[in-house]
C-alpha cells in the first residue's frame, strides 16, 4: 500500500503549502515539488482537466515527493472513485453547504457497508486492502458560500470528514462583496475565521485557497494548516514578468511595457 503523502505531510508539518494545476501540464507539478511545495491540487471543477488527465498526471508523480488533491464539482461517487483509484491522496468537493452533501462526499470515498465506493484501483501499488484504501483517502468539504458557513458546525460533525477548505472568491460573492475584497473585507475575513475555528474545534484540518503569497501568510496567521498559494499559470506569469523586468529595467504594470 502506498502511503498517503498528504497525511504524512500534515503529520509532520504544522502548515503545509500547495500549488494548483488547472491545465494538462506535465511540468508544473514537478516544478512545485522541486520548489518545496508539500502538495499539488488538480482542478477538475474550473480547470481544463478531466479525471483521465488527472490519472495520467498522478501516474507521472508516482516517484515525485509531493502529495496530491483533486477538486471536483460535486459529491458524485463515480468521478471521486476514479481519481482515488488513480492514486490521489485527497478530494476537495466544491460548494458544500449542508452536512448531507458532506456525508455524500465521504460515502463516495468509502466501500460498503460504510459507503458507496466501487472497488477498482488502477495502480498496482495501491494494493487490494479496502480498509487501507479508504483510510488513505482524505476528503475535504469546500466552504465557499454564506450558507455553508452557517452550517459549518453541522458539516464538521460528519463522521470521517478530513477537513474544510475555504474558497474565498465565491464566499465573498455569496456575502455580497467583490472578489477583489475577499481578503480585505472584515465580514469575509470573519467568515474565514469562523470556518477555521470550527475545523479546529472538531479536530479537522482547515484549508484555504489563498492565491498569493501574502494572502497565504495571512492565512497561516489565522491558523489554517493547508494553504494553496498559486496556480501554475499565476506562477508562470509572475516569473515571466520578473525576468522581463530584470532584463529591461522596467517597473510598473504591463501598460508601461507597451503590450496592453
Amino acid at each position: 500500500m502506498t502511503e498517503s503523502r498528504l497525511r504524512h505531510a500534515l503529520a509532520h508539518h504544522e502548515t503545509i503549502w500547495g500549488g494548483w494545476v488547472v491545465g494538462p501540464t506535465i511540468l508544473a507539478p514537478e516544478e512545485f515539488a522541486a520548489a518545496g511545495y508539500h502538495y499539488v491540487g488538480f482542478d477538475v471543477q474550473h480547470g481544463y482537466l478531466d479525471d483521465a488527465d488527472v490519472a495520467l498526471l498522478l501516474r507521472r508523480l508516482e516517484h515525485v515527493p509531493v502529495a496530491t488533491a483533486v477538486r471536483l464539482p460535486t459529491a458524485d461517487a463515480a468521478p471521486i472513485g476514479r481519481v482515488l483509484d488513480a492514486g490521489a491522496d485527497a478530494v476537495i468537493i466544491a460548494m458544500v453547504e449542508t452536512p448531507e452533501q458532506a456525508a455524500a462526499a465521504v460515502a463516495a470515498t468509502r466501500y460498503a457497508p460504510e459507503g458507496v465506493r466501487s472497488f477498482g484501483p488502477l495502480r498496482a501499488n495501491l494494493g487490494h486492502d479496502t480498509v487501507a484504501l479508504q483510510d488513505r483517502a482524505s476528503v475535504f468539504a469546500m466552504i465557499e458560500t454564506a450558507r455553508g458557513v452557517a452550517a459549518v458546525e453541522e458539516i464538521c460533525a460528519v463522521p470521517d470528514l478530513t477537513g474544510l477548505y475555504v474558497g474565498p472568491a465565491d464566499l465573498a460573492i455569496s456575502m455580497g462583496h467583490r472578489v477583489a475584497d475577499a481578503w480585505t473585507h472584515p465580514e469575509v475575513r470573519a467568515a474565514f475565521a469562523t470556518v477555521q475555528q470550527a475545523a479546529r474545534k472538531a479536530a479537522l484540518v482547515s484549508g484555504i485557497h489563498a492565491g498569493a503569497g501574502q494572502c497565504g501568510k495571512a492565512a497561516a496567521g489565522m491558523g489554517f494548516r493547508m494553504i494553496t498559494l498559486t496556480s501554475e499559470s499565476q506562477a508562470l506569469r509572475r516569473g515571466a514578468r520578473e525576468h522581463l523586468d530584470e532584463a529591461t529595467g522596467a517597473a510598473g504594470g504591463p501598460e508601461q511595457r507597451g503590450y496592453l
